[in-house]
């Protein structure tokens, strides 16, 4: 179970660039997720600079293994308000999960299809003698399914 104690650890430890290197996440991407609410503004040094806590940590790695799954940043920020705010997430997650899941495999369906197209349009550039390339013509055929 998610230790919410840790998650609200915001004790000043360690720079944005000491965070990007723990977790991979490029400082920019840190920055941005803090301007839009994805994980907290950080303590700030004498000097001005950030400084983070284990909760960032934590969050900032929830937040990067949610984008590889291809969650956007809104169902990001739902599924940690999920964290925040309910004592038992399983079941509102899991509605979403199921939704994202239908969604992959609605786009794995669409790039099967553009890969059938891409090998057909591949195999006709091969046989065909023509001075046009079928490639680039079926590109021009106007609006509308390939």
């Amino acid at each position: 179970m998610v230790d919410r104690k840790i998650l609200q650890d915001v004790v000043p430890r360690f720079t944005i660039g000491v965070l990007s290197r723990r977790t991979g996440c490029n400082i920019e991407t840190i920055r941005y997720y803090e301007k839009v609410g994805i994980i907290p503004h950080p303590a700030r040094s004498e000097g001005g600079h950030r400084l983070y806590g284990t909760g960032h940590l934590k969050r900032l790695a929830f937040v990067i293994k949610a984008r590889a799954l291809g969650f956007g940043l809104s169902e990001v920020k739902a599924l940690l308000r999920l964290v925040d705010e309910r004592d038992r997430p399983c079941d509102e997650a899991r509605e979403m999960a199921a939704a994202h899941l239908q969604d992959v495999k609605a786009k794995l369906s669409d790039l099967r299809a553009m890969a059938a197209v891409l090998k057909d349009m591949i195999v006709r550039c091969q046989t065909e003698q023509s001075t046009e390339c079928p490639l680039i013509e079926r590109m021009f055929d106007g609006p509308g399914p390939i």
